[in-house]
């Protein structure tokens, strides 16, 4: 077990390194909203989406394969194929949450047209 969470600890530090690089290039407030955000759609939500399509492969293989002469397998692959589709349905509903604030609320600084004045109206 604790060669395992070693291995997983090791790797998750391997993972986040681009992530702790591009804390380097934070330098204003609306850059830490623009970071967290693209950290969590472009990390974390497809390794959680990884996960859930795994349960879910390994439930339908629990269920169909494995279960096929057993009632209480079929019944657990049944119950992790559920958890890995509640896991898609909840990580689709953050994923769209997230791309709705990142669309509301604008985390760049050129949010606010830097043309000028308008000029319809006016009389020369």
């Amino acid at each position: 077990m604790k060669k395992a969470l070693v291995l997983f600890s090791s790797a998750a530090a391997v993972a986040l390194l681009p992530a702790i690089a591009l804390a380097a290039q934070i330098n204003t407030f609306a850059d830490i909203g623009t970071f967290i955000i693209n950290t969590i759609n472009n990390i974390i939500v497809p390794v959680l989406f990884a996960i859930a399509f795994i349960v879910f492969l390994y439930g339908a293989f629990e269920a169909f394969i494995m279960g096929a002469t057993s009632g209480d397998a079929k019944k657990k692959g049944k119950d992790l194929m559920i958890w890995g589709l509640i896991g898609f349905f909840v990580m689709v509903s953050v994923w769209g949450l997230v791309n709705i604030l990142t669309g509301t609320i604008s985390f760049s600084n050129n949010a606010a047209p830097s043309t000028g004045y308008p000029t319809a109206g006016q009389v020369r």
